[in-house]
């Protein structure tokens, strides 16, 4: 089968089209035929190995992950002689999981991974583009930041997979949601249900009057100290683009204060509390324009 391979950080064109056996699924496991996959933030960092503390999980010299991909949508093409959940010809979308390898023609993924049925109303390419901003937004809003009706909402970055679902999730909530992005996606964030939009080249939401009760970076380029004037006394600001500057704020805002800063490792979160998500994704109509 082809696959997408590296095996040396770098540009681009470190990524090489290449024949790699067909992997056989085991005893638990499905075999998927891929249909559609992503290029997301998490892969450009991984095949860059920029910042360097990512390659503490990476590899410090050279990939220890050689084929990239997360999320994915294809059919089961064949199954482990224990698997339950699944049968062959099955229509799927989901996660390939902390192994990644999304990025080729086949692999294999155990049945209790982050794996679900892909609805009929959905294309191949529209359930593969909306796992991971629904499964990164979802718990950041609802578990971390106790999201409610009639609350404000800022979701900077808001026209990337992360930022659009944020946006559709934070309505579903019943939440007055205001959306950060550039000139050119204002039309679209206003469509997925941004009651207001900032065009960040041309205002600064800090520098107004405004306020929120929940501040989400969906894209890790504001920080929780330039953005503390707009959180309510009790506001809470959100951050997935984690990098090692947030860290202390959420140690510090944890101790005292009254606003607070807080992250979470979505990926990390057990597999069957991520399909649980992940199932509400295309009922909620949480679908990412970027395919």
């Amino acid at each position: 089968m082809k696959a997408i391979v590296y095996k040396k950080y770098g540009p681009p064109d470190v990524l090489k089209l290449v024949e790699v056996q067909k992997p056989t699924p085991s005893a638990h496991e499905v075999l998927v035929k891929i249909h559609a996959t992503t290029v997301t933030a998490t892969e450009c960092t991984f095949r860059k190995g920029e910042p360097y503390f990512s390659r503490l999980f990476t590899g410090l010299t050279k990939p220890k992950i050689t084929i990239l991909g997360e999320e994915l949508s294809g059919e089961i093409e064949a199954i482990g002689k224990d698997v339950k959940q699944f049968k062959k010809g099955d229509e799927i979308f989901g996660t390939a999981g902390p192994g990644f390898g999304a990025n080729a023609e086949y692999i294999c993924i155990s049945e209790d991974g982050v794996l679900t049925i892909k609805p009929s109303n959905m294309t191949y390419e529209e359930s593969a583009s909306s796992v991971d901003g629904f499964l990164t937004a979802l718990p950041f809003l609802r578990d971390k930041g106790n999201i409610q009706s009639g609350q404000k909402v800022l979701i900077n970055g808001a026209s990337g997979s992360v930022g659009s679902a944020a946006v559709q999730i934070a309505k579903h909530f019943g939440a007055e949601v205001t959306g950060v992005c550039s000139t050119g996606n204002l039309d679209m964030v206003k469509s997925i249900g941004a009651d207001n939009v900032i065009d960040y080249t041309k205002e600064d939401f800090n520098k107004t009057d405004k306020t929120y009760d929940i501040i989400f970076d969906t894209v890790g380029k504001i920080t929780f100290s330039n953005c503390k004037s707009s959180l309510k006394p009790k506001g809470i600001f959100l951050e997935a683009g984690i990098g090692l500057g947030i860290m202390r704020y959420v140690l510090l805002t944890s101790l005292f204060g009254r606003k607070k800063a807080k992250i979470a490792a979505t990926g990390l979160r057990p597999s069957k509390e991520r399909t649980k998500d992940l199932i509400l994704s295309p009922l909620r109509k949480v679908i990412s324009p970027h395919k």
